[in-house]
């Protein structure tokens, strides 16, 4: 079995191995496993500054044995496997490799890409493109109020809410700043009826025969009131909404530039390399 040796000053455990003397290798080490040595410097920065000295220690003190346990594991492995399989110099070529093209298309693409996208090209992706948009759940376009049992002007709300006079949603909004604990009045926004759920104690087995029964509804609990009215719904599968797509259509759009923009450049490169005759094939 693999000779063992720990070398661990109570300074270093005490104060973050920051009094440890010497520089560099040129330091006593603070653990060797065989002929490999564990250095203060490859201390630093383990502890945050301000840590309590017991628990600096009890860091230092797992990083070191954790370090001995990987080169006893390590080293076994390196004496117990043949010649072939310890050489990685293929793979890290390929890993050193995907690197550097990876961070050099992440600067192209930050110098080059057009991300402004018009509303008009929104549109024509969404109209070309409808059988993606299928929805995977039911969404509504709702309006909910959410107020104490016992606040003033609670049929008042309700009324309002149900109204479909414009003036009426101001008056609504107005008493909702004075009374609601809550409330949404957005009546162009589609979000999911799950989301809707987290803010509405609602429970029901069957949502989409809830909502072609129920365009308005209430329900409290033991503290609050939930009046909630349903303008529009959707059911799965049928088409999504443009405007609950945008940022799904706005990611694919620039998803697609990006890719046109390396298969360019990658084109370009090839190209112009061939013309200059910078590679030959044999």
């Amino acid at each position: 079995m693999s000779r063992l040796f720990i070398f661990i000053p109570l300074l270093c455990l005490a104060a973050s191995c920051s009094l440890l003397p010497g520089h560099g290798r040129k330091q006593e080490p603070v653990a060797r496993v065989n002929d490999t040595y564990l250095y203060p410097d490859d201390l630093k920065g383990l502890v945050p500054s301000g840590t309590d000295p017991k628990d600096s220690t009890d860091l230092v003190k797992t990083y070191i044995n954790n370090w001995i346990r990987q080169q006893l594991l390590l080293q076994q492995a390196e004496n117990n496997l043949s010649s072939d399989k310890l050489d990685f110099s293929k793979e890290l070529e390929q890993y050193r490799n995907s690197l550097i093209m990876y961070e050099y298309e992440s600067e192209l693409v930050k110098q080059k890409l057009d991300t402004t996208i018009s509303e008009k090209e929104i549109a024509d992706y969404y109209q070309a493109n409808q059988a993606n948009f299928q929805l995977r759940e039911n969404i509504v376009r709702a309006g909910y109020i959410v107020a104490p049992l016992n606040a003033p002007d609670i049929p008042k709300m309700r009324n309002l809410l149900r109204s479909e006079k414009s003036s009426d949603l101001r008056a609504l909004e107005s008493l909702c700043q004075d009374h609601a604990t809550s409330f949404s009045l957005d009546a162009a926004t589609w979000i999911s009826f799950s989301a809707l759920q987290k803010v509405i104690p609602l429970s029901t087995d069957d949502q989409e025969d809830f909502l072609n029964s129920n365009h308005y509804f209430e329900v409290q609990d033991s503290a609050s009131r939930y009046m909630v009215r349903i303008y529009d719904f959707k059911t799965r599968e049928s088409v999504s909404p443009l405007s609950f797509e945008i940022q799904n259509i706005r990611a694919v759009i620039l998803n697609k530039r990006k890719t046109e923009l390396l298969s360019r450049m990658e084109e370009d490169l090839f190209n112009n390399a061939l013309k200059k005759k910078k590679f030959e094939i044999y």
